[in-house]
């Protein structure tokens, strides 16, 4: 017979047990070993290091190298209207990466590249190709843009004494309609106004511009003479709705100035004006292109 306080004593001698076995079982499973942990290598982590490190400069040096075969081979014997090929080409080449690596790599950094490596790779080769690439093209090592439209453009009358501007006044959009008040023609001398920008200098531009009007082309010539010697009155010029002149070359003597000779007493009809610049780049010819329309109408100004 075994009497009730010495049963409860050996029961809570042996839950006691038990707790202190359950606690060294998880003190156990919470080492570094059983859950697959490995054991910190100073020396293979160096190792690792290194390798990172040179993965790093070889992936520079073959992005660069991407960069001035595209730059100096490639885009001058590319058309610039499959200049996609310039990016898409050296983009490409990422899949050269790891063939690379474990050509040029000693076997002892090798070993420590995988997944991670060329992904980190990949991008790296990316934004530096596109920085590169960037910087390469515009001045001062090339020049791809043509020079464009500096701020606004309009067409003018000059009757000898005052320059005068459409009700609508310049714009940078494609249409500026005159309004005749009922004549059938837009009296005076018409001039089309306009300034060009460019990111080198856009005195190297040759601009062409026609005039069509009812199936008749004309090749109107830059006149620039006419800018230069009515500088005052283009600046100080009103319209027909009272309004200041526009500035159209707000960079000032950055932008150049053209004064094209459109014809005398327009008649009535929609003037289509066709402006092309085409300037010598590096590598390319840069071409702009500028399609506007001159509205003359006899109706009053709204």
């Amino acid at each position: 017979m075994v009497d009730l306080s010495t049963a409860m004593t050996a029961a809570q001698g042996e839950r006691r047990q038990r707790m202190q076995g359950g606690d060294k079982e998880k003190k156990v499973r919470r080492t570094g070993r059983n859950l697959g942990i490995e054991a910190f290598d100073p020396v293979k982590h160096v190792q690792k290091e290194k390798a990172d490190t040179a993965s790093m400069w070889l992936v520079l040096a073959f992005s660069l190298t991407i960069t001035l075969l595209m730059r100096y081979v490639l885009m001058d014997s590319t058309d610039p209207e499959n200049s996609k090929i310039l990016y898409i080409l050296p983009l490409m080449c990422i899949i050269l990466i790891p063939t690379l690596h474990r050509t040029v790599m000693p076997e002892r950094f090798v070993e420590h590249y995988g997944g991670g490596t060329w992904f980190k790779a990949a991008f790296l080769h990316t934004f530096t190709f596109l920085a590169l690439s960037f910087l390469l093209v515009n001045p001062p090592f090339g020049d791809i843009a043509a020079p464009e439209l500096a701020s606004k453009w309009t067409v003018i009358t000059d009757d000898g004494e005052e320059i005068t501007y459409p009700h609508a006044m310049a714009t940078s959009g494609s249409t500026i309609t005159w309004y005749t008040d009922g004549a059938d023609a837009l009296a005076g001398d018409a001039w089309l106004l306009f300034g060009l920008m460019d990111n080198v200098n856009s005195d190297g531009a040759v601009v062409e511009v026609t005039r069509e009007f009812q199936a008749n082309k004309t090749l109107r010539e830059d006149n620039i003479s006419f800018w230069t010697t009515n500088a005052e009155r283009i600046a100080n010029g009103t319209s027909t709705s009272n309004k200041s002149a526009p500035n159209l070359t707000p960079h000032d003597d950055l932008d150049q100035p053209f004064s094209i000779y459109l014809g005398a007493d327009l008649e009535e009809g929609t003037h289509k004006i066709r402006v092309k610049i085409t300037e010598q780049g590096d590598p390319w010819e840069n071409v702009q292109e500028y399609t506007w329309k001159l509205v003359i109408s006899s109706d009053p100004a709204p």
